[in-house]
């Protein structure tokens, strides 16, 4: 009704005169919001099972200092939903704190968080829905989230170092121009499984370790190093002076993959993006130009599977030759 918007309800007229009703906000007060949890799976609650054997402190439980809601802390990331979040804590990733919406349904993949976040002593926090939401940055949360300290990166000696303590010529993969969390965590998951020494990231227009990394590489993440450079093409450099052989792994490649003499010493494979392939600078940089020798349609693989190709034919090689 024109000239009605800025009344709350409807006019009830009585004895007493008309009054203002409150538009449902009273009524709908009033609804069940479902089944209380156990006291057991709140962690507000002085009964909550984590509450004596993790070391979580009240105000921690609450959301932090002076118990002022959960807030994301600079520089940190969230895993968000209750199968990643289940995924990242039976993989032990790094995570410092476990936040939980209020009043939050339980179900098996909640009981088992608990279960986990207790036994690893984990501080486990409270938030509404709206404190979760900004913390994931809205993401599809399920109510749980976990929260990602930044990652510490290692230097490039750190990488060559690995390699000397092992007695194995050191064996590094550079990413040039590749963006996809998922293709970094599958190449650390290769890296783990072939006997690569580290990964070397540039700072920018690339993928970083998130959240989103650690899920997709699982455990390898917290087993292969990785290394973040300001200038990859002069990284890449310097290792050729230091005696790295730069092997660019890229399609109408100097050999095949098949044919990786050099790969018996010491190495980084440059991996390109899927399409675009290896930039101009990499390429002329590179000792060798690697291609992956292909009998059907397909133009180009993806930049993860093309590496494991690559870091298969590597160890093949390395073994054929036996200890140096």
């Amino acid at each position: 009704m024109a000239g009605n918007s800025s009344r709350r309800g409807a006019v009830r007229k009585g004895k007493k005169g008309a009054t203002v009703g409150s538009g449902g906000v009273r009524r709908r007060a009033l609804e069940g919001k479902g089944p209380t949890p156990r006291a057991e799976d709140r962690p507000a609650h002085k009964k909550f099972a984590g509450s004596s054997s993790s070391g979580t402190s009240s105000a921690a439980r609450r959301g932090g200092p002076g118990g002022k809601g959960a807030r994301k802390a600079p520089g940190s990331d969230q895993v968000a939903g209750r199968n990643a979040v289940l995924e990242a804590l039976q993989e032990n990733v790094p995570a410092t704190q476990l936040t939980v919406m209020v009043r939050l349904d339980s179900d098996e993949r909640v009981g088992e968080i608990m279960r986990l976040a207790q036994a690893q002593g984990m501080p486990v926090a409270e938030a509404s829905r709206t404190d979760l939401d900004r913390m994931t940055d809205h993401a599809v949360h399920q109510g749980v989230a976990l929260t990602m300290p930044p990652y510490a990166y290692a230097e490039i000696d750190d990488l060559l170092e690995i390699a000397s303590d092992r007695f194995e010529p050191p064996l590094l993969i550079a990413l040039d121009s590749i963006t996809d969390p998922r293709n970094l965590g599958a190449i650390l998951r290769s890296a783990d499984a072939f006997g690569a020494h580290g990964v070397i990231l540039p700072e920018r227009r690339s993928v970083s370790m998130t959240a989103s990394v650690w899920k997709v590489a699982a455990g390898a993440a917290g087993r292969v190093r990785v290394a973040q450079v300001t200038n990859l093409n002069r990284t890449l450099t310097a290792l050729k002076e230091d005696g790295v052989f730069v092997l660019g792994l890229d399609a109408g490649g100097d050999v095949t993959s098949r044919e990786l003499e050099l790969g018996t010493q010491p190495t980084v494979l440059v991996v390109g993006a899927e399409g675009k392939g290896l930039s101009r600078l990499a390429r002329e940089i590179s000792d060798q130009v690697v291609s992956i020798p292909m009998t059907g349609g397909t133009e180009s693989l993806n930049a993860s599977v093309a590496a494991a190709i690559a870091l298969y034919e590597i160890s093949g090689v390395r073994e054929a030759q036996g200890p140096a």
